[in-house]
This record gives C-alpha cells, structure tokens and sequence, in this order.
C-alpha cells in the first residue's frame, strides 16, 4: 500500500529538514595565490556576511585577502565549528580540505576555480544563485567514503593517513620497476613486477586511476578498483574489488631502492623494501552539498567531452 503525503504535510517536512540542517558557521578554503579564486573569496564575504553568517577563513586563504570582516582559523578549527565550508578552487584544494573536515563531519561544497572540477561544481560566476538554493533548502547531499592507509616495517606501523581519491604504491625514481604481492582480507592475490599499484575509490576513479586505464566507478558503489601501473606482463588488468575489503600489499625484500606511498598526490609515506602496507576503508565520510540539479552523468559528459544526446 502506497501513502501520498500532503503537500503541507511535505512543506512542513522541508521547512524541517531547512532548520535542522542551517549554516550559521560557514568555513572558507582557497587556492592560494590565485587571482580568481580571491575574487570569490571577497565576493563570498560580502555574501555570506549579508546572510548573518559567522564566516571562518582558513589562515593561509586569508593571508592574500586585503579585506576584512571576518574571524581566521585553522583548518581544524574549521572543522570543530562549521556548520559548512566552502573550498575555492579545483578538486586538488577541494581533496587536501576533505580530508580534514571528514573527520568531523562537515558539509563541504566547492566553487570551482580550478581545471575539470569533478568535485567543484558551483559555478564561480553563478554562485550567489545557487548558494542561495544551497541555504534555502534546496540542495542534496551525496557522501563518499575515504580510504585508510598504514605502513608497518617487522610489525610495527610506521606512517599512516587518508585519502578521498586514491592510494599510490609507486618507485621514487621514474621508470624503476618493483616487485611487491597483494592480498585481500589475507587471501594471496598475485604477486607483480610493475611501476606499482593504484588503489582508488569511486571518487578517485576518474583521476589518476583513469588515467592509468582503471574503469569509472560511479559514486554510489561501495567499491575499489585495483590498478597496476605499467605491469611487466600483459595479463595483468585492473580489478575492481568490495570496497569493505582489506587490501595488503607485502613489498619484496628483493627491490633494492626505497619506494613510497602517496595519498591524493599529495602526501607522500616512505616505503623500505619488505614493508607491508594496509588499505582500508576509513571510518569517516565525506559529506559534499550540491545544487538540486546535480547529476554526476552530466558532469562526466561535460568533463570527458562524452557524446550529447542524438534526439
């Protein structure tokens, strides 16, 4: 039996929903040293400060400002008091905050001044419309799970941290090979001779690992995708795997040059040969707000220049 809601009914739940979900403190990020990313800056400013919000700008942002009007914090802090925080720039500025403001669970959305903006789709020209949706209600919420990564030498872990897009076991030198074996949830895999390992999320999955020639997983697959970097042997393919499984890679005692780990591009853990690296995933969510209208086939067409419609 199906039941139709009223539409007061239904009002009155989104005016319900608008309240529990209001930003009243809102986080700014931004690509620093960027002209345009500066320019929304200010102008977000002024918008957000004529909504009656208390506007936070992360320290480093705020240093290229020659404005006023607002309370500077670090990227922490963000994170212990937004209610929201908006990331000025590409999928890079928009990778290095989500990976912070995942742990407490902030909303994040990202106007994009950056290159493709997978992760950034507000439109910097168009932004006071669409956040005015955003702030009225009118927005959905899509969440993207994070990977954990730990490296352990005779037992002991070493280095950890997390990433939104993918996990890199990778030569320090270009063009080195290394031999290293994987496993998931303890069970042997295949051992390799290649450049190293792409361990990507969804959300990763049309960045570096698309451009190793890992397939496109869409967001709300709860699932890894496994790509080998220049592997010696032809049979060797990308493999996608239940993102709730445990990936260890047990590194050959045999290579003879330290390798490295990278998160996101951007963080990079020492790798000596013999090392064991654990990948999981990591208990935090990553919680991107974006305008009613969004649909991620859109954004794939725009970005990968796919076909339109024929009729």
């Amino acid at each position: 039996m199906t039941f139709k809601l009223g539409r007061g009914y239904t009002l009155a739940i989104q005016f319900l929903r608008h309240c529990l979900m209001k930003f009243k403190t809102v986080g700014l990020i931004g690509k620093q040293a960027h002209l345009g990313a500066n320019l929304s800056l200010r102008e977000l400013i002024v918008y957000l400060t004529k909504r009656g919000c208390r506007v936070l700008v992360e320290r480093n942002t705020a240093q290229a400002l020659k404005t006023n009007g607002f309370e500077t914090s670090s990227l922490l802090e963000i994170g212990e008091h937004a209610d929201l925080a908006i990331v000025v720039g590409g999928d890079g500025n928009m990778l290095g905050a989500a990976r912070v403001l995942a742990e407490y669970n902030v909303a994040v959305v990202g106007v994009n001044r950056g290159n493709l903006g997978f992760l950034t789709d507000i439109n910097p020209e168009e932004f006071a419309s669409q956040l005015d949706r955003i702030f009225d209600g009118d927005y959905q919420v899509e969440q993207r799970f994070l990977l954990e990564v730990e490296v352990y030498r005779n037992g002991e872990i070493q280095s950890k941290d997390s990433a939104v897009n993918e996990v890199v076991l990778h030569h320090g030198k270009v063009a080195h090979m290394m031999e290293f074996e994987v496993y998931l949830d303890d069970n042997f895999v295949f051992s390799q001779r290649s450049d190293g390992l792409i361990v990507a999320t969804p959300t990763g999955s049309t960045a570096y690992s698309l451009s190793g020639g890992g397939p496109i997983l869409t967001p709300n697959l709860d699932a890894l995708t496994l790509v080998p970097m220049f592997p010696h042997t032809l049979s060797s393919r990308p493999i996608v795997v239940d993102a709730n499984s445990t990936v260890k890679l047990k590194v050959s005692p045999e290579n003879t040059d330290n390798l490295q780990v990278s998160c996101d591009s951007h963080i990079v853990l020492t790798v000596l040969p013999g090392d064991e690296i654990i990948i999981c995933k990591n208990p935090a969510k990553l919680s991107l707000i974006h305008p009613n209208d969004y649909n991620y086939f859109n954004v794939l067409r725009t970005k990968l220049g796919w076909g339109s419609k024929l009729y």
